[in-house]
């Protein structure tokens, strides 16, 4: 007998349609027949990727022994957390503050009715282990807590409200930005650097796409010869080590361990997104082939695995197949050796670390590229150019054969928010590469999300099963306008431009913080919710601050609208401390701030000639800091900024801030400028 979450789109909720457990979906329902029946809520937040939530579904969700305690005593609500990041976040955050570190998915936290958690946790087993507290012993403590402690639990709840507050920024902690404060954010991020094993020395390793590009810009306009090599080797460790499917393209979610050799095996669309944008620049700067060679495979495989028919952008690959995970990746030397010619698997052995002990379960190998081409060819007396062909013949051999196998499931929910960060990737990567079939596959989920998603001048979140759902979040219109940014410098057409200007007046209008600064996660018009927050640090994804800071700063100089530039600065300056305090958290904040003291160069190509040639000149250079818009001839209504003369041949309209140049009519000239940076 199926429970209400029948009724739901989200694939993670329908895998726990079949529960015995009388699972609600969040909504006035569930908090209605939590104060009839006066019973606690067991809120559990998860998504359909996550390993340790499957393995909690099997040993409680499934079990009809634990299930029976649940319903006795609690109203159960389970949440997809992609669907729901407004509620995630704000028990994410509790979770901390009730237990002083932080949470992670499966979250479970009990609540009363009018929302306010008294306990919480992550992954609980049936019964006790990994020194975990067992549901069968933990439920019933809760419910005679709930029952004959209520004063206790409200006075708890007073102070979590209050310590829930005080993690918010603060109009007081705001200060003048200068480059003394860009300097120590980034003196802070290069102390947080692993000099030995690459990106950011924690436990766990995480790929940080916005810290690494932070770091990276700041390399470059400094000369900072020894933050560049750590950009690099960083790069290139995430690129040849586990972190990255060397046969199928994209990249794994994390790495478990410091060294980068096994990952967490789900692939998620956020991380993809801006990954394409980190790789192609990086490409830009070292020209290696390991960069090129993890762009296109992404490219290829955000085409072919995650884009749906109509053009949006899937969410996620789970980790496990026939309940194991990374079952689908892995291999052993004679599963290898028993679908390749002897010479493919002498290159292959070596290349990926087939002749030295397994990696993964001490019986077998995640495939890490682990010797270098030019070695591989050294050692086999081959040239390059042969030992990349035998490399390029196994991986299709093994990727016919890894498609026999059961595939990971995949979550076809459509979100807006992921499906921007996606397009700029594909954008950014189509100009630096060339490639007009990644163009295309962005335009396509661009007009997919603009027919499905946009409604009466609103963005939703969520699309899947025909259905367009819940009110959008900040981080869909901020990380939608800075898609719109990108895809103009790509192929600018004036629609787009228009939408890019609702999207950044609906910023204004209804998520702005107007008397302390910065936006907030959800909307004006949202549902009541226990807090209202803003957010300045990532997550998975760049924050929704971080990013309306740099895209409306960027749209303000575009169209010297000071408007949006205002409300940029306004957002850096708010998180300021946070920022000084935590730059391994705050990389797109950092960038927002390096924007603001110098702006951006807004580079307009208007006239007859050849503009695309003139474009593929300043995007096959690391140029981080400039916009080029192409205006095609004919157009009228533009605004001041664009609509400069066309008459004559081709020339280039260069302004930074306040200043522009006199028109410029020879590409040399045009890069000497664009590569001058202030």
């Amino acid at each position: 007998m199926s429970n209400r979450l029948a009724r739901e789109t989200s694939p993670y909720l329908q895998q726990h349609a079949d529960n015995p457990v009388d699972w609600y979906p969040w909504g006035d329902e569930a908090l209605a027949a939590a104060r009839q029946q006066d019973k606690p809520i067991l809120l559990s937040i998860g998504y359909s990727a996550c390993h340790w939530c499957h393995v909690m579904a099997h040993e409680c969700f499934e079990d009809a022994e634990v299930a029976a305690v649940m319903n006795k005593y609690f109203i159960n609500v389970k949440v997809d957390r992609e669907e729901r990041p407004d509620l995630d976040q704000i028990y994410q955050t509790a979770h901390q503050v009730l237990n002083s570190r932080r949470g992670g998915w499966p979250l479970t936290m009990f609540l009363t009715a009018d929302q306010t958690p008294f306990f919480g946790g992550t992954y609980f087993p049936k019964t006790p282990k990994l020194e975990k507290p067992g549901m069968l012993d933990l439920l019933p403590q809760l419910a005679t807590m709930y029952r004959d402690d209520r004063a206790d639990i409200e006075q708890r709840g007073k102070a979590l409200v209050a310590g829930l507050a005080r993690t918010q920024p603060s109009a007081a902690t705001a200060g003048e930005l200068t480059q003394a404060t860009l300097k120590a954010v980034l003196d802070e991020l290069k102390r947080r650097f692993d000099t030995v094993d690459g990106g950011l020395d924690e436990p766990l390793k995480f790929p940080h796409p916005a810290e690494m590009e932070f770091a990276l810009r700041a390399a470059v306009s400094g000369n900072d010869e020894s933050l560049l090599a750590l950009v690099t080797s960083t790069l290139a460790i995430m690129a040849g080590r586990g972190l990255y499917d060397q046969l199928g393209g994209g990249f794994y979610r994390y790495c478990v361990d410091k060294q980068w050799v096994i990952p967490h095996f789900e692939k998620m669309l956020y991380d993809n997104g801006p990954l394409l944008r980190l790789f192609s620049d990086i490409w830009l700067v070292d020209k290696s082939p390991l960069f090129e060679r993890a762009v296109a495979n992404t490219a290829g495989w955000v085409m072919h695995e995650m884009q749906s028919p109509q053009g949006g952008y899937y969410s996620t690959l789970d980790a496990d197949s026939e309940h194991e995970e990374g079952k689908y990746y892995i291999w052993t030397p004679p599963q290898v050796k028993a679908l390749v010619t002897a010479d493919e698997y002498a290159a292959a052995a070596l290349h990926y670390g087939l002749d030295a002990p397994p990696n993964f379960e001490e019986t077998h190998w995640h495939l890490q590229a682990v010797v270098p081409v030019a070695d591989v060819a050294r050692r086999l007396a081959l040239s390059p150019a042969r030992v990349d062909a035998l490399l390029d013949s196994t991986r299709s051999k093994l990727m016919l054969n890894r498609a026999q196998r059961v595939r990971p499931a995949r979550d076809e929910k459509i979100l807006t928010a992921w499906n921007a960060l996606t397009i700029k990737g594909m954008t950014h990567a189509a100009r630096v590469f060339d490639k007009p079939q990644w163009l295309a596959s962005a335009r396509n989920a661009l007009e997919f999300i603009r027919t499905n998603l946009w409604r009466d001048g609103r963005l939703l979140a969520s699309f899947k099963d025909g259905k367009a759902q819940f009110n959008g979040y900040l981080d869909d219109y901020a990380f939608l306008l800075d898609a719109l940014l990108e895809l103009m410098q790509a192929d600018f057409r004036p629609r787009d431009l228009a939408w890019a200007c609702e999207l950044a007046d609906a910023l204004l209008a209804k998520f702005e913080d107007r008397e302390n600064g910065g936006f907030f996660f959800v909307s004006h018009d949202h549902e009541q919710l226990l807090q209202r927050v803003k957010i300045g640090a990532r997550n998975d994804t760049p924050s929704g601050n971080s990013v309306a800071a740099v895209a409306l700063d960027r749209l303000g100089h575009i169209l010297g609208e000071p408007r949006y530039s205002e409300a940029a600065h306004r957002t850096v300056k708010v998180f300021r401390q946070l920022l000084e305090e935590q730059p391994n958290a705050h990389g797109m904040l950092g960038i927002a701030l390096e924007e603001q003291l110098a702006p951006p160069t807004i580079v307009v190509l208007t006239g007859a000639g050849d503009a695309r040639a003139w474009q593929r000149a300043i995007d096959a250079r690391y140029l981080p800091h400039v916009l080029t818009l192409a205006i095609p001839a004919g157009l009228t209504k533009l605004p001041d900024m664009l609509a400069k003369p066309a008459g004559g041949g081709l020339k280039a309209w260069v302004c930074q801030g306040v200043s522009c140049l006199p028109p410029i009519s020879d590409t040399a000239a045009l890069l000497e400028v664009v590569s001058a940076r202030e």
